[in-house]
């Protein structure tokens, strides 16, 4: 057993580091853990797929043996196998974030096989081998059957994304005042995110001075900017985990309209300006009317205070994550 200081526990975070260092997120959860107090390392992998991942064992192992730690706490299913090869007597903590339990799409929305595969290899490992998981969504949590599984959404920063006022942030933006700006948070390469549906919505609107922007090679520190300088921020994915876009828009106070996915439905609540979609193209722009409609009248939401509510800045969510890591370690 372990004996833990709790004021200097030393946590290895494991992640994929083919983005040259840690995903936006799990950096993010980490500065978050050393704010209370919580020392953490990172052990990057280098490679893709599982014949890349693998090659990272030995390198694991012996970081491992030099670096004396507490806890291992893994992001991603495949980090976690690495991290099960590769541990002794450490424990190991495994963040399932979306896909590495549901699924990755293919552009029609069918999950590829090779994902279905490494799904059900992660709950299979999850089920028996993890001292604990920690999942997003009571999606993910449903694919769970062992009782050491809590349900952790991302936290997000307040401080980073703060409210602003719109015509402020347009400004800082150079975006017309008089437009009505839609913004697509993510990716379109990636299939999951779905956004023929978006694109395909937004042109069927045919809406005077409409304006839409996708938005995903861009720091923290302008983010929070189109947020601010959006009327409506727009996602349609098939599926989801706990997308920070969605917390993100509500902390800046921004109009949305989403598909039901992850922890969407508990997240957004009943907050006015905040509409969910089906997957369908005539309801997309449907929610879009009524989002514009309730900006017109009523301009910003209060998704902030829903967000304070739910317990969902990353300071709180950190302290969750510190509870779990000295649970299993007594």
């Amino acid at each position: 057993m372990l004996i833990l200081n709790k004021t200097t526990m030393k946590v290895l975070f494991v992640s994929s580091g083919n983005q040259r260092g840690l995903s936006i997120i799990c950096k993010a959860q980490a500065d978050d853990l050393r704010s209370i107090g919580i020392e953490v390392q990172s052990f990057l992998i280098e490679g893709r797929g599982i014949l890349g991942y693998t090659k990272n064992i030995f390198s694991l192992k012996k970081y491992l043996k030099i670096n004396k730690l507490d806890l291992i706490h893994a992001h991603y299913g495949l980090s976690g196998i690495v991290a099960l090869c590769a541990k002794g007597k450490e424990k190991l903590v495994v963040s399932f974030m979306g896909d590495d339990i549901l699924g990755s799409n293919t552009n029609s929305g069918k999950i590829k096989i090779i994902s279905r595969i490494i799904a059900k290899i992660n709950i299979f490992l999850a089920n028996i081998f993890y001292d604990f998981v920690i999942v997003k969504s009571k999606e993910m949590r449903k694919k769970i059957r062992t009782n050491k599984v809590e349900i952790v959404p991302n936290g997000v920063n307040l401080l980073k994304f703060p409210v602003l006022d719109k015509s402020s942030a347009r400004e800082k933006l150079a975006i017309k005042s008089d437009s009505k700006l839609i913004i697509f948070v993510a990716d379109p390469k990636r299939h999951e995110k779905n956004y023929k549906l978006a694109e395909q919505a937004v042109k069927l609107s045919k809406i005077n001075n409409l304006e839409f922007r996708t938005i995903y090679k861009t720091t923290h520190s302008e983010l929070y900017l189109y947020y601010n300088a959006a009327d409506i921020v727009l996602m349609t994915s098939f599926h989801e985990g706990s997308p920070n876009v969605i917390k993100e828009a509500m902390a800046c106070n921004c109009s949305i309209v989403t598909t039901n996915v992850g922890d969407i439905s508990w997240v957004i609540g009943s907050t006015p300006g905040c509409f969910i979609t089906k997957f369908n193209v005539q309801d997309v722009l449907a929610q879009i009317l009524f989002a514009l409609n309730f900006v017109k009248e009523n301009g910003r939401t209060y998704g902030r205070d829903r967000i304070i509510e739910l317990g969902l800045d990353s300071v709180a969510v950190a302290k969750r994550i510190n509870e779990i890591y000295h649970r299993i370690s007594e």
